[in-house]
């Protein structure tokens, strides 16, 4: 009687810590889109009611830290770990300043322990952080807001530029934000190993993907990896047959659009790469295809491009317009504008995609990569990232991740 009654305890608490974490998730971020997504859906037939929205100020990082706190409620409630009793270390937690605003989305299991042991300092973490933080400047301020000029400038007037225009600014943004982010991540991760810290990675070269499966195995890995672990596998994962695993990954990855941001944009997004998703898992379980090889990974290339048009435009009208001119013939020379600013974004590009592509080769992880080669290189290297995000450095645009 008394275990049953402990257990009833537990899963009430465990229920109302998941209601507030999502409560304040859903309040500050989803109350003002539902609202008036109510009352579209009210006016479409008729029926005009007053719904009042609010002038709410979104917390920085509510999505991310929210899910922090959800891991740790989750862990404890699946016995993963003990409820922490120091409330400076959880706080600690909650808020370790490097991954506050974009992630990584840190788990109890991993990050805590960290926290409560006692860490000193170690050539190998200093030597990988340094130059991780040097890479990540590189790779935001040089690459990503080099890029966001031409994206920006395509898609704040989308309705002018021919088919060519619109496909040139869309591969950017692919890599903008693959750089933007990556390079958030890069300072985090570099950043928390400098007081001996060790975050999760959060991407893998992530383009070199040859299936949308594998790409969400190499992008933002934190947050898809608590996705399947935490939303996938809890709904049923693919042990309830083939169609449950088909909903599974559809509600999986359109929670995982609206996590981004509370806009049918971001839906959609989730809904494209859940559909395709969803093939892939037909392909490999049912037609027992294994690996699409080189095509697939431009078709995988291809339809991340595509999906991204969705995650950038400002909204759905956007959105269709610029993907019914992929496939209009307009297709001739691409607006070119500044002719240094278009020789200084595919020229900062190449170097990044020649890091990347080295790193890929030889199988090298960013994370580790500082503790690999000698300290000359590794001065050497750091001094010329340094040297071209000085060269490069314009007002800088904030991380994109920040606004999620």
């Amino acid at each position: 009687m008394y275990h049953a009654a402990t257990a009833v305890t537990k899963r009430i608490w465990f229920w109302i810590s998941v209601g507030v974490n999502l409560g304040f998730l859903g309040f500050f971020k989803y109350y003002n889109f539902f609202i008036t997504s109510l009352h579209d859906s009210f006016k479409s037939v008729g029926v005009d009611f007053n719904f009042y929205t609010l002038k709410i100020i979104l917390p920085i990082g509510i999505s991310f830290y929210t899910f922090h706190g959800l891991s740790y409620v989750i862990d404890i409630y699946k016995d993963k770990i003990k409820p922490e009793k120091d409330i400076i270390t959880y706080s600690l937690f909650v808020s370790f300043f490097p991954l506050l605003v974009a992630g990584p989305i840190e788990r109890a299991t991993h990050l805590l322990p960290q926290l409560k042991t006692k860490r000193f300092f170690t050539d190998k973490f200093f030597r990988e952080g340094i130059l991780q933080i040097a890479m990540g400047f590189f790779r935001k301020m040089v690459i990503a807001d080099s890029l966001a000029v031409y994206v920006d400038s395509i898609y704040g007037n989308s309705e002018i530029h021919n088919s060519s225009s619109l496909v040139l600014a869309s591969v950017f943004y692919a890599f903008q934000i693959y750089f933007d982010f990556s390079g958030y991540s890069d300072i985090a991760i570099g950043t928390a190993k400098l007081f001996g810290i060790k975050l999760l990675d959060n991407f893998n070269l992530p383009y070199f993907s040859k299936s949308l499966t594998e790409f969400w195995r190499r992008w933002h890995m934190s947050l898809s990896f608590w996705l399947r672990d935490y939303l996938y596998i809890s709904l049923g994962g693919n042990r309830k047959g083939i169609k449950i695993t088909y909903r599974n990954l559809m509600i999986t990855m359109l929670l995982g659009g609206l996590w981004h941001g509370a806009s049918w944009n971001f839906v959609i997004w989730g809904g494209i790469h859940g559909l395709v998703l969803s093939f892939e898992k037909f392909s490999f379980q049912k037609l027992k295809i294994n690996d699409f090889g080189f095509l697939g990974g431009i078709i995988t290339f291809a339809i991340v491009v595509l999906a991204w048009v969705f995650f950038r435009s400002p909204d759905i009208h956007t959105s269709l317009f610029i993907i019914h001119k992929f496939f209009s013939f307009d297709y001739g020379a691409p607006f070119i504008g500044d002719i240094n600013i278009m020789i200084n974004s595919i020229v900062v590009l190449l170097i990044g995609l020649s890091f990347d592509t080295y790193l890929f080769k030889k199988e090298i992880a960013i994370e580790s990569f500082g503790s690999r080669i000698s300290t000359f290189s590794l001065v050497a290297l750091v001094c010329f990232l340094t040297m071209l995000v000085v060269l490069f450095y314009s007002n800088s645009t904030n991380f994109i991740y920040f606004q999620f």
